[in-house]
């Protein structure tokens, strides 16, 4: 057996592990082989650690001014920026990708996410449109709107989540998840933008 197939077969062994200890733990089977068994947790973790700041003008405020902002953008220019987006990040940075993570916003997020105690992998906050408005890390792209992600929240209404299945991240050598949900102003209930967390299935409490 090649070092390759030694390490899937090795992923899944750990990842058949963890789902058995998901079940012990509470969590609900369904006849789905890809379904996220780990979905009652990561929801849980989600209502206690992340809801409340959901409201904090931190959050609401950054994606309101930016749908000021991206209201009027057509499809060619957020392809631009998208593209953009792409060639920064493959090469390691760049005026878009900076001023994104250097924002009010990201420091925010990276504020959340080290306070997790390695629970989130990720946190990022999108606008109206899909696009990135912060985040504590770089994605890989900026235009979220063509994914579950944004389309099974904001496209869906103000209380929505998504949970997506678990994948094995290779960079991290970790399983993973996404939790993904609307965000909301307060003043009028109305769906302003989404968020995204990326979740340590390994770390779940």
């Amino acid at each position: 057996m090649d070092g390759v197939a030694w390490k899937m077969k090795a992923s899944g062994l750990k990842l058949a592990g963890l789902l058995v200890a998901g079940a012990i733990a509470g969590s609900v089977f369904t006849t789905s082989a890809y379904a996220n068994e780990f979905a009652p947790q990561i929801e849980t973790v989600f209502k206690e650690q992340v809801k409340s700041w959901l409201s904090d003008p931190a959050v609401v405020d950054a994606i309101k001014a930016q749908n000021a902002t991206t209201a009027s953008y057509d499809d060619a220019k957020i392809e631009e920026l998208d593209q953009t987006w792409r060639a920064e990040a493959k090469a390691g940075g760049g005026d878009l990708v900076s001023a994104t993570l250097g924002n009010a916003l990201s420091a925010f997020l990276k504020g959340k996410k080290d306070a997790s105690g390695d629970i989130f992998s990720e946190i990022f906050v999108m606008d109206a449109k899909g696009l990135n408005v912060g985040q504590s890390d770089v994605t890989s792209d900026y235009m979220q709107g063509d994914e579950g992600k944004f389309q099974k929240t904001f496209g869906v209404g103000p209380d929505a989540m998504f949970i997506d299945e678990v994948e094995f991240d290779d960079s991290s050598q970790t399983f993973q998840s996404q939790v993904s949900h609307t965000i909301v102003d307060p003043a009028d209930g109305k769906a302003i933008g989404a968020i995204t967390l990326g979740v340590n299935v390994e770390n779940l409490p």
